[in-house]
């Protein structure tokens, strides 16, 4: 029976299943066979070989830079039987079983599934136990981002103060997730992003082994294609080795990756730094019409400006990426389109690529940014233009100094008169009857005083036109009043009807307001009411005014005592409260009922959709009268007064709603 074929043989006639890809066949198993990363190399083999090991690292970069790569590198430089070497020998056990991932003394956990603080109570009782047969116990924690805070928190003093044979090697794609106490734990390691010649260099050794055919534009290709990643270069490499039959061309990795052919998008970067919005649609639908995706093309588009952009500045062919087959001389177009065009064309290519990731009507999406940048303006004309007259404005002669002395003297010019014409009065001395009396002088009108210059080049005006006088006050205050309320509306135009006096003084309205008028002149002064009725009060007036509430002091009667004389009246006292009458006694669904048939309650519990819950028996004001001398004798004789309809009333106002 023949020997099984080599399973890391491809096409040996192996089984499917044990078939392994490109990206894993061909890892980088030493530090020297790391493409791009030779900083990070530099250092770890570094400390291997000066014997400062640390405890944890964090190697962080981009998707498919070598990070976990680099992680099996070093631990196996670690475990090495011949180690800790500065590179792995690859030949004994324990550099085979890491290769293999079937080493019991280097775990590798995924954060993204062991993220939680179980899985790391569990890391925290197993690095205690020693290592089976190597040297460290090394974890390696990819997409350790992926943590949740708590598992941060438990890890914390095992990474800063783990057993001496535990080392740790953290992988993450987003650096800044990580709490700043995992960051200061580490020994940090920044991965770079691979540059494309690079790429395209280890993929033809790729290529080279696997005895494929690849056309050297098409690796290039390809490794513009990865946007410096080694793996998705390796992954796209894969794909098209399945795909293709014999040669790989260029053609048949733009038919893999939706893309147009390059000479296609050299003719829409011609037409439309030739300002031909037909052109540019035409070259577009060409592109559209092989199988290109519109969201690539405008990305070839993007790519292809970015080379202009670079030559407009003055940058060299090295650093230009596009190749020979778009077919015009990006950099000849960079300098004629001019370096602020083309950031605004960039600018209209990266918003048109947002919209399109979201948007089901790519192509039309498409159409419009490339009509968009076809008809674009010359902006660099114009910022030329501006800087000239910048420069210009700079550099001008200031204006000549005059001396106060060669200035013109300023004329005085006649004063105003009331009528275009001016009787003169003459006397006839001849006595004559015939001869005029009076005799009409035509005056021409004052001319405008001309504003005299300084010696700065200024004009100072010698006289200026007197303002025309403010419109008078309103003859009639309280009716001003009343309309300012009129316009307000609401509870306003009833609150502001309760005024008792109200005169001008100076530019400003005095209202007054009886001392039973509390509510009318809380709400009356609140400062949202006192803006709305100045401003109705100018509105009226036509010009500004504003206004002052006044509310009345408190007046009393004071009953005289008995045996006073009668001839003094009775005694008025300010700002002493009556005495309190008896308590009614009334109940309390009387006065609920009572302050439910209320006008004011009523309104207020429709505005604010309001309730009552309690009503309290209010305490009821004297009543300002005017005492007559047979009151006062009445008064003084003892007997209470019979209060009025208008004590009554304010009595029932008096209930306080809770």
């Amino acid at each position: 029976m023949a020997a099984p074929a080599d399973s890391t043989t491809p096409f040996g006639g192996a089984p499917a299943e044990a078939y392994r890809v490109v990206a894993r066949r061909y890892r980088p198993q030493r530090f020297d066979e790391l493409v791009g990363q030779e900083h990070v190399a530099r250092g770890l083999s570094g400390a291997i070989e000066s014997r400062r090991i640390g405890h944890a690292y964090l190697f962080t970069g981009a998707r498919g830079v070598g990070k976990t790569s680099a992680a099996r590198i070093f631990a196996k430089a670690l475990e090495c039987a011949t180690g800790p070497a500065a590179e792995p020998c690859n030949h004994c056990d324990n550099c085979s079983a890491i290769s293999a991932g079937q080493d019991v003394d280097v775990v590798e956990i995924d954060a993204a599934s062991n993220r939680g603080i179980d899985e790391i109570r569990t890391l925290r009782q197993n690095v205690a136990v020693r290592p089976a047969r190597g040297r460290f116990k090394i974890y390696i924690i990819d997409e350790v981002h992926m943590l949740t805070r708590e598992a941060f928190n438990a890890l914390l003093k095992t990474l800063e103060e783990p057993p001496g044979h535990v080392k740790f090697v953290l992988c993450t794609t987003e650096p800044e997730k990580l709490p700043i106490t995992i960051l200061s734990r580490c020994q940090r390691f920044d991965f770079v992003t691979v540059d494309a010649p690079a790429i395209a260099r280890r993929l033809g050794q790729i290529v080279t082994a696997e005895g494929a055919t690849v056309t050297d534009g098409a690796l290039e290709l390809i490794a513009r294609r990865a946007a410096g990643s080694m793996r998705d270069s390796q992954s796209l490499l894969e794909q098209l080795l399945g795909s293709s039959a014999g040669a790989i061309s260029v053609d048949d990795v733009h038919a893999v990756i939706g893309t147009g052919r390059e000479e296609r998008i050299g003719a829409l970067v011609g037409a439309i730094a030739g300002r031909d919005p037909a052109a540019a649609l035409a070259a577009l639908d060409a592109s559209l019409a092989g199988g290109a995706d519109p969201g690539g093309v405008l990305e070839q588009l993007l790519a292809a400006l970015r080379d202009c952009l670079v030559a407009s500045v003055g940058c060299g062919p090295a650093l230009l990426l596009q190749g020979d087959g778009v077919g015009i001389d990006l950099a000849a177009t960079g300098r004629l389109l001019g370096t602020e065009t083309i950031l605004a064309m960039l600018q209209i290519l990266d918003q048109s690529l947002s919209r399109m990731r979201t948007s089901g009507h790519a192509g039309v999406l498409a159409e419009m940014a490339v009509v968009r940048l076809a008809r674009l303006d010359d902006l660099d004309q114009l910022a030329s233009a501006v800087e000239r007259i910048a420069q210009q404005a700079a550099t001008a002669p200031p204006p000549p100094r005059v001396a106060p002395s060669a200035l013109p003297r300023p004329t005085i010019a006649n004063p105003p008169v009331a009528a275009e014409t001016r009787q003169k009065k003459t006397t006839d001395l001849t006595g004559g009857a015939d001869a005029p009396a009076v005799a009409v002088e035509p005056v021409a009108p004052p001319q405008p005083r001309q504003a005299l210059p300084t010696a700065a080049g200024e004009r100072v005006p010698t006289q200026t036109t007197p303002a025309p006088p403010p419109p008078a006050l309103p003859s009639d205050p309280l009716a001003a009043w009343e309309a300012c309320g009129e316009a307000v509306g609401g509870l306003a135009a009833d609150f502001v009807a309760m005024a008792g006096r109200v005169a001008w003084v100076d530019d400003v309205l005095d209202v007054s307001f009886p001392a039973e008028a509390t509510t009318a002149v809380a709400f009356l002064s609140r400062p949202e009411m006192v803006a709305a009725l100045n401003r109705a009060l100018s509105a009226g007036a036509g010009r500004p005014l504003r206004h002052r509430i006044r509310q009345e002091p408190k007046v009393a009667v004071k009953p005289l005592a008995r045996g006073s004389s009668a001839a003094g009246g009775a005694e008025r006292v300010a700002d002493e409260p009556a005495a309190p009458p008896p308590a009614a006694g009334r109940s309390q669904a009387a006065l609920l009922r009572e302050t439910l048939d209320h006008p004011l309650v009523m309104q207020a519990r429709s505005l604010f959709d309001a309730a009552i819950r309690k009503v309290e028996q209010g305490r009821v004001r004297a009543p300002v009268v005017e005492p007559t001398p047979v009151e006062a004798l009445e008064l003084g004789a003892g007997e209470p007064p019979l209060p009025d309809d208008d004590t009554i009333d304010h009595a029932a106002d008096g209930n306080d709603v809770g």
